[in-house]
């Protein structure tokens, strides 16, 4: 009964790499039954950050494996209207850049809509394209992603059925989304050629993959849903053949993880309990200690009841493990020996590490915990993992070199060269095209200009300079928003400093939705760094517990938190002056991603969340909770 509430069947894989490895088996698979027989594979492909894994396996396949790409016909879902097929953001160009360039394929087989046909002409180019299709002998697999919205290809909500490839809208959100590829909102196109939903329905063969935790919501929806074109994903349900391929995150909204009790046979442990309870408080939108029989079993948890007690006890028990979470002391209560409490209370002095992905992770997730930490005598190191300097706008650089330039004069310092810097990078911004990778003098400027801030921010709470750590991970340092994949040296860095410090706490981010993938990178090389310092029995790692952070891009659910640290209104009002710090961040941040609010209101707003989630299940009311998941490495 596990997958009863899924109208299409579901492969869930533990990240990204491992389902586009799976799918890209598929189609070697594929290629090869089909070569074996003398007969064409005609692929459908999509673009977007979802393939881009699938597509680096299928090169490998190419380079390791020997897999041959003569004998596939490929049709591209969509292009943007009007694009250049050369333009950095053309899909023709992600395409060479990512699989067609690497592999060997006839150039004659490869069909991608044509971004620069006379609009009067797109509605009989799409009828040829669609032809070309058939007459190839219809598309035996098409990959595809999955869009905020429910976007398939780019048929936005609305979309009939019944379309064909077409010029077609996109939905402003899409735009949003995709804004990144671009210097601008301004910039992305109003318009894409795309195939028609009718079109992809006739694939023999379906493949949706959606990677990530800001793809769970739409997924269930379009998996679990009613058909309908408001979701144009829901169509695929109609389809005998299709298989979504997610990761975990993306899989976290589907019945069978957010009410494993509705599928059939669960294991009832402590934070499985919390779970059913606390989502069954918060639909029945009661207090944990006011839930009834009635509730239990309209929530389907008779089962719950049956094998751990009366009802009273169980909200007891609920209620009394979330309300132990609740601490004023994240290192630990020095002096009293509390039950239950999150952390240990010796050593009563902690050496702590917290790792920030970028220069202000650290403040924007856990800045009333920072201060506390602080605050209450622990010896508390931060480990900035990367640069941030692609996220530095050119207007904000610009402004810091004619500082310079003012400083130099001011007190008769030889200005030759900061004049050169200043004369260069302008001469450099004024004629920067769309995504032009920076010089380095200027990545370099904007790398400085978020350690001051970082810095600043350290000396705000009050750490010490010399536990303040740079780290500069290289596989940050692209100066593109495209990274390169982590290699040793990455992980060699997390290792070296952890050794140096020897920490009894390490708070990292576990938020990993962030546009780019960055946080993600920076818990994987993290963890491995740990995860071989304790295979190695090694002594720095030998009392040291690790807690995540939420809170930039979303917050931990109530059952996964394990520790959560009360904020007032004075002291969430102090967190904000301590993001603020990072001007190079206010004002409009340059990754802004689906949400249009400055991180310093994301986080107030997710923090008041919390406390009013725990308030309306009756725990103690509080101005702001920032909360932390206990991992176990």
């Amino acid at each position: 009964m596990i997958d009863s509430f899924e109208k299409n069947p579901i492969s869930i894989h533990e990240n990204n790499k491992a389902a586009a490895k799976a799918v890209a088996a598929e189609i070697a698979a594929l290629i090869r039954e089909k070569a074996k027989k003398d007969q064409p594979c005609i692929l459908g492909l999509a673009t977007g950050s979802t393939p881009k894994t699938l597509y680096a396996e299928l090169v490998r396949l190419h380079r390791e494996e020997k897999l041959s790409f003569k004998n596939v016909i490929t049709f591209n879902l969509d292009e943007y209207y009007p694009m250049q097929p050369d333009a950095k953001q053309s899909y023709h160009n992600f395409m060479h850049t990512h699989l067609f360039g690497h592999i060997d394929i006839d150039p004659k087989n490869i069909h991608i809509p044509d971004g620069t046909i006379d609009k009067s002409k797109i509605h009989a180019y799409g009828v040829e394209f669609d032809k070309q299709i058939e007459l190839a002998g219809g598309i035996d697999l098409q990959v595809l992603g999955i869009g905020l919205n429910g976007h398939i290809g780019f048929n936005e909500p609305g979309a009939s059925r019944n379309s064909i490839t077409r010029l077609a809208a996109l939905d402003n959100g899409t735009r949003l989304a995709n804004a990144y590829e671009f210097d601008n909102i301004s910039q992305v196109p109003r318009l894409s050629i795309t195939m028609g939903i009718s079109t992809i329905l006739k694939a023999k063969r379906i493949v949706m993959m959606a990677f990530g935790a800001s793809k769970a919501a739409i997924v269930h929806i379009a998996v679990e849903g009613q058909i309908t074109d408001k979701v144009p994903a829901s169509f695929l349900q109609e389809h005998t053949n299709c298989t979504y391929f997610l990761d975990e995150a993306s899989a976290q909204e589907l019945t069978r993880i957010t009410s494993p009790w509705l599928t059939g046979e669960i294991e009832w442990t402590e934070k499985m309990i919390r779970k059913a309870v606390c989502t069954m408080a918060a639909e029945e939108k009661k207090p944990l200690l006011m839930l009834t029989r009635d509730d239990y079993y309209h929530a389907g948890l008779a089962d719950l009841l049956e094998k751990h007690g009366t009802v009273s006890d169980i909200n007891l028990k609920v209620f009394n493990g979330l309300r132990d979470t609740i601490t004023g002391w994240p290192g630990g209560k020095p002096n009293e020996d509390v039950p239950r409490h999150p952390e240990r209370r010796n050593p009563a002095s902690k050496r702590v590490i917290i790792f920030s992905p970028h220069p202000d992770d650290d403040i924007i997730s856990m800045g009333g915990t920072f201060n506390r930490l602080v605050q209450q005598g622990h010896d508390v190191h931060v480990g900035y993992q990367t640069s941030g300097n692609i996220a530095v706008s050119d207007e904000f650089v610009m402004r810091q070199i004619d500082f310079t330039v003012e400083f130099d004069n001011a007190f008769n310092i030889d200005k030759s060269r900061s004049a050169k810097i200043w004369e260069d990078a302008l001469t450099f911004i004024k004629g920067k095209t769309p995504h032009q990778k920076d010089t380095q003098e200027i990545r370099d400027i904007k790398g400085m200009i978020r350690r001051t801030e970082a810095r600043a921010t350290c000396r705000y709470v009050g750490v010490k300079d010399q536990n303040i750590h740079f780290m500069n991970l290289p596989f940050y340092e692209t100066g593109l928003i495209q990274k390169n994949p982590p290699t040793e040296a990455d992980i060699q860095i997390h290792i070296d400093l952890i050794k140096k410090i020897k920490p009894h706490q390490i708070f990292a981010a576990g938020d990993f939705a962030d546009p780019h993938g960055t946080h993600k990178v920076c818990f994987d090389v993290m963890l491995a760094a740990l995860q071989r310092l304790k295979a190695a029995n090694d002594e720095s790692v030998k009392e040291c517990r690790l807690w995540l952070y939420r809170g930039a891009w979303a917050e931990w659910e109530m059952w996964n938190i394990d520790m959560a640290i009360p904020m007032s209104p004075d002291q969430v009002l102090q967190k904000r002056n301590g993001i603020f710090i990072h001007q190079s961040q206010k004002d409009g941040v340059v990754f802004q991603g689906a949400d249009s609010r400055e991180f310093w209101q994301r986080a107030e707003d997710r923090n008041a969340g919390t406390a009013d989630l725990f308030d309306q299940l009756g725990l103690p009311q509080y101005a702001a909770l920032e909360a932390f998941m206990r991992f176990e490495y």
